[in-house]
C-alpha cells in the first residue's frame, strides 16, 4: 500500500522548454553542453557555488554576453505551473491520504525567478501542499544520485515499498526504482500529473 508520494518539480508539475537556454545562447557561441558545463551545471545545482560564482564562471565561457543576458537566459527554461497540477496537488494533500515529498534538481536562480513568475502567495500555496519540500542546491545532492533517494528514506522513516515516486527523467525514476521505490515516469505532453491515482 502506498503511503508515501514523492513528485518531481520541472515538466511534472510546472512546464518547462528544457531547449530554451540553449537557443539563447547560440548567438553568444554555444554549440553543445561540454563537460565542463555539464560540470558547472551540476556543481551549481548541488549548490556547491553561490549564484554569483555561478554566473561569474559561466560569462568566463561567454564573455561577450551581459550578467543579466545570461541570467535571463538561465530562466527562460521556465514556464507557466498550471493552476490545474496546483489545486490537484492541495486537493491531493487535503484528503491526508499520503505523505507529500517535493523533489527537486534546482538552483537559487531558477527558485528565485519561479517565486517571481508565480507570485509568492501562489509559490506558498504550491510549497505548503507538502509536507516536506526538497531543493537540490539545499542539499548538496541532486537525482539521479542513490544518495539523494537514500536520504529522502531515511529521514523521513520511508519504507520503498510504501513509497511512489514521479519524475520525467527515465535516469531519475530507474535509481529510485533499484531502490525498491515504485515509479512513474511521466511522458511530458502524454500524462500528467492529475492522473496520479489511476498510477497509485
Amino acid at each position: 500500500m502506498i503511503k508515501n508520494v514523492i513528485l518531481d518539480f520541472g515538466d511534472v508539475l510546472i512546464n518547462l522548454d528544457k531547449s530554451a537556454t540553449a537557443k539563447a545562447m547560440v548567438q553568444h557561441g554555444f554549440t553543445e553542453v561540454t563537460p565542463n558545463l555539464e560540470s558547472l551545471f551540476q556543481n551549481y545545482e548541488k549548490g556547491l557555488m553561490a549564484s554569483s560564482d555561478f554566473l561569474n564562471e559561466v560569462s568566463s565561457h561567454f564573455p561577450k554576453a551581459s550578467r543579466e543576458y545570461l541570467t535571463q537566459a538561465w530562466n527562460s527554461i521556465l514556464l507557466d505551473f498550471p493552476e490545474h497540477r496546483l489545486e490537484f496537488i492541495e486537493q491531493l494533500a487535503a484528503e491526508n491520504q499520503y505523505k507529500m515529498i517535493l523533489l527537486s534538481n534546482t538552483n537559487d536562480l531558477h527558485i528565485e525567478c519561479v517565486k517571481k513568475q508565480m507570485g509568492i502567495e501562489r509559490f506558498n500555496r504550491f510549497k505548503n501542499a507538502f509536507d516536506v519540500f526538497y531543493l537540490s542546491y539545499e542539499m548538496g545532492m541532486r537525482k539521479p544520485d542513490a544518495e539523494i533517494f537514500d536520504f529522502v528514506l531515511q529521514e523521513n522513516r520511508l519504507t520503498p515499498e510504501e513509497t511512489f515516486f514521479v519524475d520525467d527523467v527515465t535516469e531519475n525514476t530507474d535509481s529510485a526504482s533499484n531502490l525498491g521505490i515504485h515509479v512513474w515516469n511521466l511522458q511530458v505532453g502524454k500524462e500528467d500529473i492529475t492522473q496520479l491515482k489511476s498510477k497509485l
